[in-house]
This record gives structure tokens, sequence and C-alpha cells, in this order.
């Protein structure tokens, strides 16, 4: 039997440089949990995923947040 995977998006950016990366994750899968697989940190110097702000769609939520299919995790950098 095949889990169940959903779509999901992951975004960060930066004034000079964005990214928007898409992944299949499996159901149940958090906010945290898809920011780390996504790859994302390993393209911008200095995201700290443990303590960074996430949100979707505009909205701050908990890293524990689990994902619904079409959610694009934003990662907020410090203002």
């Amino acid at each position: 039997m095949d889990k169940q995977t959903i779509a999901v998006e992951v975004a960060y950016a930066l004034p000079e440089k964005q990214a928007i990366l898409s992944l299949q994750v499996p159901a149940g899968t958090s906010a945290l949990e898809a920011a780390r697989q996504s790859g994302i940190s390993a393209q911008f110097d200095g995201i700290d995923l443990e303590n960074a702000k996430l949100g979707i769609f505009g909205k701050v939520i908990a890293p524990t947040q689990v994902l619904q299919d079409g959610d694009r995790v934003e990662i907020y950098r410090p203002l």
C-alpha cells in the first residue's frame, strides 16, 4: 500500500534572491519537516530553520502545523 503524499511549496526570499520549491511530502508532514526536506537552506546562507518563523500564505503558524495539499510554507526572515 502506497503512503499518500501531498504537494506543497516552500518559499524564502531575500531582496536580491527568492526561491519557491515544489515538493511531494507524506500526508501528516509538518511545516518545519517540509522546510527541512525541501533543501532550501542549502540555497541560502544563514537560514535557521529551527528558529525561523513560518507561515502559510501570509499567516504565521507553529512549526508543528500539519500541512494540507497545496499549502505554501513561507520562511520569514528577521526584518
